[in-house]
């Protein structure tokens, strides 16, 4: 069989057994990008592949491919990660090694998110490329620090003047069922690092010192006592939460030098990562503190409308329920994605991804490449 014929006969488990089985803990470069590119080019899709980013970030491997279609067609992008999270240790099979147990394929990858990947390559080979343009923006840096990955593409995408119309990110966003929940918009993170400067000296003689602790532990209770907001008609509230506190000190019978702490911040379109800086950064001043902040990714929301409805209807036609429109769970790279064009992330069940035995219902995956061929089809107009 041709290259061409061998793609088009392989079932979308086994696009995404191939994919799982090239080991890609984050940043991830190589292999599973080969891999990809093999399962795309007969297709039709041209691919750029770009290294970017230094240690100990990087270098991180990044993916563009497009399909164009008729010239003034419209753009439909898929995203993705091929990363993973370390497997850990105590799995029943292999974690690169995937193994099909009754109705589910195990391995890790396969629900987040290389068997949504794999559903969007089983997905395109059914839209006819005079439906419009179709492209994957895939990155080897989501679950790392996202320093080096889907902005690097962004970049990219804009220097070929390749921006789509809509975006569909395959994160795991369903619950219970396949279908049940689909992401319209995430909240914004901020980690904030505290520092406060005393002055060393005996605990038997206090005035001679500058017992840092003292100002932080007020600077941290002064903070948490803050109420952001109350939440929004589409967003839950706004949280601070301490996430670091650190002295190092190892003499029981001296104030230290310096304190430290780190919080995190996880906001809503009510505030911008800035402003949320810029206010605990006074709180910090005023206990004789300083404040770095480190902004992860604002706070996005794309308004219900046609997009969203397009993917609801689909999903309603295919499993039967009219998923649930959510902003809930963590960042994602729609984070980034949302400055091109709007974006809503759908894909399969959650209840596995990060764990050790990460698996994902066979069925759910020829569900999905069918949502995905559909959602592609009804935006561009197909």
């Amino acid at each position: 069989m041709t290259q061409t014929a061998t793609s088009s006969a392989k079932s979308v488990a086994e696009l995404a057994e191939a994919l799982i089985a090239c080991p890609s803990v984050t940043p991830a470069t190589g292999e599973v990008f080969d891999c990809l590119e093999g399962q795309l080019a007969p297709l039709g899709f041209a691919v750029w592949r770009f290294l970017d980013g230094e240690a100990p970030d990087g270098p991180v491997e990044n993916l563009f491919a497009i399909r164009k279609g008729p010239q003034g067609s419209r753009h439909f992008a898929f995203a993705g990660h091929l990363d993973v999270v370390p497997p850990g240790e105590g799995w029943t099979s292999a974690p690169f090694a995937p193994e099909r147990r009754g109705e589910l394929l195990h391995g890790r990858g396969a629900v987040d998110m290389k068997g949504a990947i794999a559903a969007m390559v089983a997905a395109v080979r059914e839209v006819p490329a005079e439906a419009g343009t179709i492209s994957f923006i895939i990155t080897g840096d989501e679950e790392g620090p996202a320093r080096y990955g889907t902005r690097a593409l962004m970049d990219h995408m804009r220097a070929l003047g390749e921006i789509p119309d809509l975006c569909l990110v395959g994160e795991p966003t369903s619950v219970n069922r396949l279908g049940d929940m689909a992401k319209i918009g995430r909240r914004g993170s901020v980690n904030i690092f505290l520092d406060v400067e005393g002055v060393q000296g005996h605990v038997a003689y206090p005035h001679l010192a500058d017992n840092p602790i003292t100002r932080l532990v007020a600077m941290l209770a002064e903070l948490k006592a803050i109420v952001l907001d109350e939440g929004t008609d589409w967003f839950q509230a706004s949280n601070l939460e301490v996430t670091d506190l650190t002295v190092g000190n190892p003499a029981h019978n001296v104030i230290p030098a310096k304190a430290s702490a780190r919080i995190s911040i996880r906001f809503n379109n009510l505030h911008t990562g800035a402003s949320l800086a810029e206010r605990v950064a006074e709180i910090a001043k005023r206990h004789g503190g300083t404040a770095r902040a480190l902004i992860s990714g604002e706070s996005f929301l794309t308004e219900p409308g046609a997009f969203s409805a397009i993917v609801s209807d689909v999903i309603e036609a295919e499993t039967g329920i009219r998923p649930e429109l959510s902003t809930s769970g963590g960042t994602s790279d729609a984070r980034f994605l949302k400055d091109f064009s709007p974006v809503i992330e759908f894909g399969l069940c959650n209840a596995t991804m990060h764990k050790r035995d990460e698996a994902v219902a066979l069925a759910d995956l020829e569900g999905l490449a069918r949502i995905y061929r559909r959602i592609a089809e009804t935006a561009l107009g197909a």
